[in-house]
């Protein structure tokens, strides 16, 4: 129960905060030298983050299952935005899941995540917002959250780094950031969910705590980086990331 609790809190944490979700669920169980969850229940986990960013997002869920127009636009933006991230998934699995059992090479990519971040405070803060979003943007943003399929690397930190070079504000970032993570969350949550539920036991109890666990804590997480990121920026988070990837670097 209390690992459960453990990596439901890293994964609410971690995984909207630009700090890499995927990085924190190697690393501190390679720190703390015990086991970590597996890629099942990490994937479980996500359906908490999953209802966090629903709830956090609600009035631009309620506009695309109502299916007006400008939820069939958003829905659009998402669709195009999660095609790089599915068809790299799809073709570098094997290597990918690979990486999640090499703490070391999790801590570099943490590392140039982190510089990555640093490195954003030299863009010039722009004003556009979801509404005024293109295809070519889409595309862009969707190919910053393809490259969070390698370990260590934030999907929420390249994404809004991806999204203010193409102008948009800060907030309007994040929320083109969290929004795309929608379909991407949902699909490899509700997948490993039929999975460990076509087991014998079903889902384990223990685990249920963990997604609630996420769930609260990755709506606080939200919340926060909302309030902050036009006061502070990314830049903090990535000092960040290089300081524990360099410490994950020495230790493990």
């Amino acid at each position: 129960m209390a690992d459960a609790l453990l990596w439901g809190l890293v994964q609410g944490l971690t995984e909207f905060l630009p700090i890499s979700s995927s990085g924190h669920l190697v690393l501190v169980p390679a720190l703390l030298d015990r086991a970590g969850p597996d890629l099942a229940t990490s994937a479980v986990l996500h359906l908490g983050t999953l209802a966090a960013v629903v709830a956090y997002y609600r009035r631009d869920v309620v506009k695309i299952v109502r299916f007006n127009e400008e939820g069939r636009f958003i829905l659009k933006l998402l669709v195009i935005g999660t095609i790089p991230a599915a068809v790299l998934g799809l073709l570098l699995q094997g290597p990918l899941d690979r990486m999640n059992e090499t703490p070391r090479a999790v801590a570099v990519a943490l590392m140039v995540t982190g510089i990555i971040l640093i490195g954003s405070r030299f863009i010039t803060i722009r004003h556009r917002v979801l509404e005024d979003s293109t295809i070519p943007d889409a595309v862009l943003i969707g190919i910053g959250q393809a490259t969070a399929l390698i370990p260590g690397v934030s999907r929420s930190g390249m994404t809004i780094t991806t999204a203010l070079t193409r102008e948009f504000g800060p907030i309007e970032s994040a929320r083109y950031s969290f929004l795309l993570g929608i379909p991407a969350i949902a699909g490899a949550g509700f997948l490993q969910l039929f999975d460990l539920g076509s087991e014998p036991g079903g889902v384990p109890g223990e685990l249920w705590l963990g997604v609630a666990a996420a769930a609260i804590s990755g709506y606080l997480a939200i919340t926060v980086l909302v309030r902050l990121i036009t006061r502070i920026g990314l830049a903090p988070f990535g000092v960040y990331c290089v300081v524990a990837g360099a410490i994950a670097l020495a230790l493990v």
